[in-house]
């Protein structure tokens, strides 16, 4: 059975109730509806048959492109007009959207629009026109639908419990487009079936490579697996960045030569950052690259480690020097693994989250000033999830356009420049969340200094961060240590350091920066030189 996640697209022919089927189902949701046509006329201050006399179709179906973007990044359900379908950029972004098609027989539709008068392009002729507009749009709607849903004669609110009954409403997916395109699922309780929708039809082994704390967990998707017929290895490894070794791979793909590991086969990764940064180091080398599931099982790693592609290992020059790009199949991220996440992992995680507000979403910001702390560490609560979606939505939609770092990814590089040289300053001691909390702190400092953020946006960085229980200052290693560790960094060019700095809540800049820039905000963070 079709199962739907938010936002939801309604689409089908003039008449066929996408807007009514809406707003009722919207409603029993709890969320927002929204109506293209609206939003188009809310924001040109006029009817879109003025749009039509005014600009013509193509200034109407930009128009249109645009709300329909904008409306996408809401958890809504949303009602498009009728020829929304026959834009190609309208196409392009309902690709990796959940779209339901109501259908309705010719006659009912017919009985419909002719009860109205209300629609110019119906009133001379309904019957041959809508004849002609389900001739040119049934490719269209064939090839974005995800399902459709028939709609006769009865009332609208049957079609949209019909719509309802295909919700599901502990599940959201954020799509992560590009050349290797694929879904993080967002849920309660991990299942087989969630690997087995991406697995190749000709797969017969699994390599379920998993953190130690979290063995149960993989022994019964394991079990799930061979349920449906499937050979299924496991393999633990060390905890924390120890699993990123070299001896680690090379024991991985000791294995899988064992159990002739196939090109048509998988490895599935359980566990955080280090796992599934390692284990994807595996799938990205065995055979030249196999299919990759991840199913991240600390905050940090759903929201940043497990999305994006990268996947590396450490050595004795420093951390994720050796790796590559290979995107997974699907991330699966289960809510329910952050009950048992240690508090201050949990705190640390928080970081990246707060991170993704500074560069790109703002509302991410407002929400952890306006909650009460105790939500914010709750992974039951609206609240905790919201903040999950909308970080991971930031990072999906900057690797969707730059999986491999060659312009945009490197905004997600904010507060990580200096991040980086205190934990390899501290041995990497520090949680990776903790040393990016007092980097981004740094690199407001920096960037108020260069006249580009004000005094109350580095308060601000201060406060949210604080708020979350996160470190905003730092006396470990010297300054001269410090600046030795970032002018080592991959990230540096030509011997230059590089920062990424804000021109203001959400509007991220890369620049060189001078080592002698570096000794202000250092003072301020409390480094002694």
């Amino acid at each position: 059975m079709t199962s739907l996640s938010l936002p939801i697209v309604l689409v089908g022919l003039p008449g066929a109730g996408k807007t009514k089927v809406g707003r009722l189902a919207a409603q029993s949701l709890g969320v927002a509806h929204i109506d293209t046509d609206r939003l188009i006329e809310e924001e040109a201050g006029c009817s879109i048959s003025t749009i039509f006399a005014q600009e013509g179709e193509a200034g109407f179906r930009e128009r249109e492109a645009q709300a329909v973007e904008r409306a996408l990044k809401m958890k809504a359900i949303i009602s498009l007009g009728g020829g929304a379908v026959s834009s190609p950029r309208v196409r392009e972004l309902l690709k990796n959207v959940d779209v339901v098609r109501i259908e309705v027989e010719h006659e009912e539709l017919l009985r419909r629009v002719t009860k109205k008068n209300h629609r110019p392009l119906l009133r001379e002729d309904p019957d041959g026109v809508l004849l002609r507009l389900r001739e040119e749009r049934e490719p269209y709607y064939r090839e974005v639908e995800t399902v459709t849903l028939p709609s006769d004669d009865g009332p609208a609110l049957e079609v949209a419990e019909r719509l309802l009954g295909l919700i599901d409403t502990h599940r959201s997916t954020i799509h992560v487009k590009g050349s290797a395109p694929y879904d993080v699922l967002i849920t309660r309780g991990i299942t087989a079936e969630a690997i087995l929708e991406v697995l190749r039809p000709q797969a017969t082994k699994v390599l379920l490579v998993h953190a130690s704390p979290v063995e149960e967990a993989a022994q019964e998707i394991a079990e799930g697996l061979r349920a449906q017929g499937l050979e299924v290895h496991l393999a633990s490894h060390p905890e924390g960045e120890a699993a990123k070794s070299l001896n680690v791979v090379a024991g991985l793909w000791d294995l899988a030569g064992r159990i002739t590991l196939g090109r048509a086969d998988a490895l599935v990764a359980i566990g955080g950052g280090a796992t599934t940064d390692m284990a994807g180091f595996v799938a990205a080398t065995w055979l030249r690259g196999i299919d990759l599931v991840t199913v991240p099982t600390t905050l940090l790693a759903m929201v940043d480690a497990a999305i994006g592609g990268k996947t590396g290992i450490n050595t004795a020059a420093g951390k994720n020097l050796v790796g590559s790009f290979h995107p997974p199949r699907r991330v699966l991220c289960d809510l329910d693994f952050l009950s048992s996440l240690p508090e201050r992992d949990f705190r640390a995680g928080m970081a990246e989250v707060l991170k993704c507000g500074f560069i790109s979403d703002e509302k991410i910001l407002t929400i952890v000033e306006e909650a009460e702390p105790d939500t914010l560490i709750d992974p039951t609560s609206p609240e905790l999830r919201e903040l999950l979606e909308r970080a991971i939505g930031v990072k999906a939609r900057v690797v969707s356009e730059d999986l491999k770092e060659s312009g945009l990814r490197e905004i997600l590089n904010y507060g990580h420049t200096f991040a980086h040289a205190i934990e390899r300053c501290e041995d990497y001691t520090w949680r990776h969340g903790e040393a990016v909390a007092v980097g981004c702190v740094f690199a407001a400092h920096l960037a108020q200094l260069r006249g580009l953020l004000s005094q109350e946006e580095v308060a601000r960085h201060i406060r949210v961060l604080s708020k979350m229980g996160l470190p905003t200052s730092y006396e470990g290693a010297t300054l001269k240590e410090l600046k030795d560790a970032i002018a080592s960094d991959k990230k540096a060019r030509q011997g230059r350091m590089r920062f990424i700095l804000l021109k203001g809540i959400a509007r991220p800049e890369a620049f060189q920066v001078e080592p002698s820039e570096l000794d202000e905000p250092a003072e301020r963070i409390g480094i002694h030189s």
